[in-house]
């Protein structure tokens, strides 16, 4: 049964998942959130598997109308939400009941909020993927982003989700507990973005190497799910040469002739022809897709080691957030 309907679509709205792995080697990009640690969360606080789909909205977000009642949970960026017009709490589950309206607005911190429901959105994987992929017309809801009047079915919730339902019909829709996200995710601007260098960082002239560690760099409002534009002093290789199409992927910064560089984001191509400054760690993509266009970011180098060690202890942080909203819901 369609459950849920699309009153108004929002910016950007799409239905992903973690993604669409182990296609790039034949040019299918892998698409997925913009913020995993956002999606991830979500899907616990409604008792689903982490990597289970659920709706992105960027900046501008979406209008919901429920035809039945649903467990949901809200993450992200905060786009003001408003469940029957009053303020809806985030990173907690939610009884939402039959006929009610979940209205977002403008971002007024982060880009991209993330609505899950219990038992996942039903639309059928392509490729072992719910993720949609706008460009190629592939996975989510036809291929496409959402659009006013589409309507969406929910699957089977878990015994999580059904337990969660009788706490909440006795809490009168809340529950008096959150995540706390701050461990993983920094939603503040200005963020520092770790990065570790690339293949070509030493092909730049000594001026840029210093420039990229030690100025500001703007996120230009040119940005999207393909890639963040940036704008900053210029960066100039010591002197040009062939580069043959390498492998990229989410969080290579590259710097095309005009200096500015390009950060590659959740849909970004698989192959790229142009130098690679950086690469951003993958514990930080969280925070820099959720840093708003029109402010800036700083880079700090960290090694290969350290990256690896942040990206661990995020691991066993998200492994506590689950572990955590087990106990308090089953005891």
């Amino acid at each position: 049964m369609n459950s849920v309907r699309v009153l108004q679509a929002g910016l950007y709205t799409t239905i992903q998942d973690l993604g669409r792995f182990g296609y790039q080697k034949y040019g299918v990009i892998v698409s997925g959130p913009m913020d995993a640690y956002s999606l991830r969360i979500a899907n616990l606080l409604v008792g689903n598997e982490e990597e289970e789909a659920v709706i992105e909205m960027a900046l501008a977000g979406a209008t919901l109308q429920f035809k039945e009642s649903h467990v949901i949970a809200i993450t992200g960026g905060d786009l003001t939400p408003k469940l029957d017009g009053k303020p809806v709490p985030m990173w907690r589950p939610i009884l939402v009941r039959k006929g009610s309206v979940l209205q977002f607005q403008f971002a007024i911190k982060g880009c991209y909020a993330y609505v899950s429901f219990a038992g996942g959105i039903h639309v059928p994987k392509i490729m072992d993927s719910k993720s949609t992929y706008v460009r190629a017309g592939i996975g989510g809801y036809g291929g496409r982003t959402l659009q006013k009047g589409d309507t969406f079915a929910c699957g089977d919730r878990s015994p999580i989700a059904e337990a969660l339902v009788h706490q909440l019909e006795r809490a009168s829709d809340y529950l008096p507990w959150s995540v706390n996200p701050s461990p993983l995710i920094s939603f503040h601007n200005h963020s520092f973005i770790r990065i570790m260098k690339g293949n070509e960082f030493e092909q730049f002239d000594k001026e840029s190497k210093y420039a990229f560690f030690h100025e500001n760099y703007t996120i230009t409002t040119q940005s999207d799910r393909m890639g963040y534009r940036l704008t900053g002093l210029l960066l100039s290789l010591t002197e040009k040469f062939d580069m043959l199409s390498e492998a990229v992927t989410f969080g290579t910064v590259q710097v095309p002739p005009n200096g500015q560089p390009i950060i590659l984001m959740a849909d970004s191509q698989t192959t790229g022809g142009y130098p690679k400054i950086a690469q951003v760690i993958s514990a930080d993509l969280a925070t820099l897709a959720q840093t708003q266009p029109n402010t800036s970011v700083r880079f700090q180098e960290v090694r290969l080691e350290e990256a690896e060690a942040i990206l661990l202890e995020h691991k066993r942080i998200l492994q506590q957030i689950a572990a955590r909203i087990k106990w308090k819901v089953l005891g």
